[in-house]
């Protein structure tokens, strides 16, 4: 995340502070124990940004430890390449992936003249994150994300992640009760919830079509150029950093996107 707080800044927020009374952050903790309290004190921060539908959510979140404790256990990004492969099912990943490029011609060839994006790296990803949409997760996505924005490790990051989750539930776009992941991620794809906000085409994330569709969506904004290739090195390889900070995650859809994509891409 970009360090915004240059000396302008810093100074306006000081001058706020002092003429409008701004509010204090909420308190980021390390265990169970304080996240009513920072509840509160996050709902009154939310206040004018967050409506009454998004704040009632939040308080109905609770400190969820499986998150937590997923959030600490990742350890499948620190394999080799061959041995992160074999523990996501590579090569079924690749087998299954190219028959749902057959039989889903229609809506890859629509998406690749879209977005410019063929199929191999959006069926790689679909297959990685959810087993093609076989296994989305059922933890409550709302306390997910308001742990992780509590948790002192990554709680600026997830704030905002909060915030937009919260966003979305004032739209109807997540009710309260929206299940995911261990981090929140939601839908085929696994989008998190500032992705939805800022990349998400309008369909719905739980079907093939809606999160394929946003997904390549998201890699178009971030640099996707039609044609140009997508391996380690290339134009497009750039594009598969942003969905995923992990080395490893990467290479893997780079490689299985190729082998579906017939190893010329």
């Amino acid at each position: 995340m970009a360090n915004w707080l240059k000396t302008g800044a810093i100074t306006a927020i000081a001058i706020f502070a002092c003429v409008g009374g701004a509010a204090k952050a909420a308190q980021c903790g390390r265990s169970a124990a304080g996240f009513e309290s920072w509840k509160e004190e996050f709902a009154q921060e939310a206040r004018g940004r967050i409506g009454a539908a998004g704040l009632s959510a939040l308080m109905a979140t609770h400190y969820n430890a499986a998150t937590i404790s997923a959030d600490r256990g990742q350890r499948s990004f620190h394999l080799s390449l061959d041995q992160f492969l074999a523990k996501r099912g590579g090569s079924a990943i690749i087998s299954r992936g190219r028959a749902l490029k057959q039989s889903n011609a229609g809506l890859f060839a629509s998406i690749e003249q879209r977005y410019g994006v063929p199929p191999g790296p959006l069926l790689a990803i679909w297959g990685m994150e959810t087993g093609f949409g076989a296994v989305h997760g059922n933890q409550h996505m709302l306390s997910a994300v308001a742990t992780l924005a509590y948790d002192c490790r990554r709680s600026d990051y997830f704030t905002d992640q909060l915030y937009a989750a919260l966003k979305l539930v004032d739209r109807g776009v997540f009710s309260a009760n929206t299940r995911g992941s261990m981090h929140g991620e939601v839908g085929q794809t696994q989008f998190l919830p500032k992705t939805v906000l800022e990349y998400g085409t309008g369909g719905s994330l739980e079907t093939a079509s809606g999160a394929l569709t946003s997904t390549a969506n998201f890699l178009k904004a971030h640099g996707w150029h039609a044609g140009a290739g997508y391996q380690p090195g290339e134009a497009n390889f750039a594009a598969i950093q942003a969905w995923n900070a992990a080395s490893v995650y990467q290479r893997a859809i780079a490689l299985i996107g190729r082998q579906i994509d017939g190893g010329d891409r």
